[in-house]
């Protein structure tokens, strides 16, 4: 029987939401900015893509090598110097004089950022080592993570009525020095024994892979696909041989036995499409709330705030659902509830039908995020859980990417279909004479989105039933592996 955690170990997890918020604002708060810095910097149509995307791709990339790097110099050690890191270039952002600077600080931000996810997660395995006890921990790390995430356009949007753009990076820094200041004496230190030396072929070859994989899927959208193909191509190659060498060195980046357990293969799997049934109805929602409905950003940003809310909402409710019946079940029933939340999309004609559809949707991924997350967290040995969060962490990355490259050419698709003369939505819908077409088309692909999701989230439940058969099962092979 695990000693249950105490006070210090509650006020240890107040600190490390702390980081969690910052990483999911960073995600989403520079949307609502990017017309405002673009004017100031005379950012091109390129620059701004990259001024946005260049901290995902670098978290992606880096998100696997950080979370074995903290098994190996220390957990604690790793994330208060990701978080000063953090801190330090957040400022930097803000007053940045170029295009090019923002770009490259974004990209060292990524950095900063891959050391905060993972480390979070594997501390918070080693501070509660009860079992219902680090769902709970967890529970409340997911509602933070998704609640910031909901969260940041909004506060985006009022900070920028008062403040320059550069203000939406400075948020980071009072929370990084309560991370700073109260880190050393609150959260443990944890190193992996006889951990080995680190890897740097793995690294170089995880990194590129990730990145090659991430950058063709979000250029899938731009039009051309030999390129994009080519890159999801050479990075498949280069994960294959990843893959090849983790199972063959002696000190691997990845654990990757720890796929021969069906739960934490069956969560893994789980949350890669369900960040993509997520990322696809969140790229469709946000436009057709701005371009058909024709709502500003800011009011955008508030309709859209019940998808992040639902989330937070499912994260925080789903460990009492675990009194009345098993995880999986719990899973599997939420996964049932956001496929009928997608159905409703399928529906939708104005901006309450299509707040209840995603509040929906994302309530019933609540326990896949919570519960799932804790069953692949307690599915390895402690000396092992920086690698099993990079893992769920890439999933998510990965999931979110693919989401936006398939859903977005399959709307687009549709668009086209419907309406042959289109071009695009945010040019045709200025031209008066086909404005209402447009709204017609884009609609149709909307309600086509909602039932794609649909599918995904009725197969992902059927999948995790298939836990119920081994969640039982003592993981002894699995750790002492």
């Amino acid at each position: 029987m695990e000693k249950p955690a105490g006070r210090r170990e509650w006020l240890g997890l107040t600190v490390l939401v702390l980081p969690t918020l910052l990483v999911a604002m960073d995600m989403t708060s520079l949307f609502l900015a990017l017309p405002q810095l673009s004017a100031d910097l005379g950012a091109s149509g390129t620059e701004q893509l990259w001024i946005t995307d260049s901290y995902g791709f670098v978290v992606a990339g880096f998100v696997i090598t950080m979370g074995t790097l903290g098994d190996r110099i220390g957990r604690r050690r790793l994330l208060l110097a990701g978080g000063a890191a953090f801190g330090v270039l957040s400022v930097v952002a803000a007053f940045s004089t170029s295009p090019e600077m923002l770009i490259a600080v974004r990209g060292a931000l990524g950095v900063a950022g891959a050391t905060l996810m993972p480390s979070t997660l594997a501390l918070i395995t080693n501070m509660f080592r009860d079992a219902k006890q680090r769902g709970k921990a967890i529970s409340i790390w997911a509602t933070c993570q998704f609640a910031g995430g909901a969260a940041g356009p909004v506060f985006a949007g009022f900070l920028l009525q008062h403040f320059r753009w550069g203000s939406v990076f400075l948020v980071a820094v009072p929370a990084v020095v309560v991370l700073l200041a109260a880190g050393p004496f609150l959260l443990p230190e944890f190193r992996a024994p006889a951990s080995g030396r680190l890897d740097f072929a793995g690294v170089a070859l995880s990194l590129a892979a990730v990145l090659l994989i991430v950058f063709g899927l979000k250029q899938l959208t731009t039009g051309s696909l030999t390129p994009p193909l080519a890159a999801v191509a050479a990075g498949v190659v280069l994960g294959t041989v990843f893959v090849h060498r983790q199972l063959t060195t002696a000190s691997p980046l990845l654990d990757l036995r720890l796929f021969r357990n069906r739960p934490f293969t069956a969560v893994l799997v789980a949350l890669v499409f369900a960040g993509v049934a997520m990322a696809g109805v969140g790229l469709l929602v946000t436009q057709y709330l701005q371009s058909v409905l024709g709502y500003s950003p800011l009011v955008s940003a508030v309709l859209f705030a019940p998808m992040g809310l639902g989330v937070a909402v499912g994260t925080m409710t789903a460990p009492a659902l675990t009194r009345f019946m098993t995880p999986a079940t719990a899973i599997a029933g939420g996964l049932a509830v956001s496929a009928a939340g997608s159905l409703l999309l399928a529906f939708t004609g104005g901006p309450a039908l299509v707040m209840v559809a995603i509040a929906v949707l994302t309530l019933g991924t609540g326990p896949l995020f919570a519960l799932g997350i804790g069953l692949v967290m307690g599915s390895v040995p402690p000396e092992r859980a920086g690698s099993a969060a990079s893992m769920a962490d890439t999933g998510n990355y990965l999931g979110g990417s693919l989401g936006l490259a398939l859903i977005g050419l399959t709307a687009a698709a549709v668009y086209r279909g419907v309406f042959p003369a289109g071009t695009t939505l945010a040019v045709d819908v200025t031209r008066p004479e086909v404005a209402e077409q447009a709204k017609e088309a884009f609609t149709s692909a909307l309600h086509v989105t909602g039932v794609i999701a649909a599918v995904l989230f009725a197969g992902l439940a059927l999948l995790v039933t298939t836990m119920r058969r081994t969640e039982d099962v003592v993981l002894e092979p699995v750790m002492a592996g």
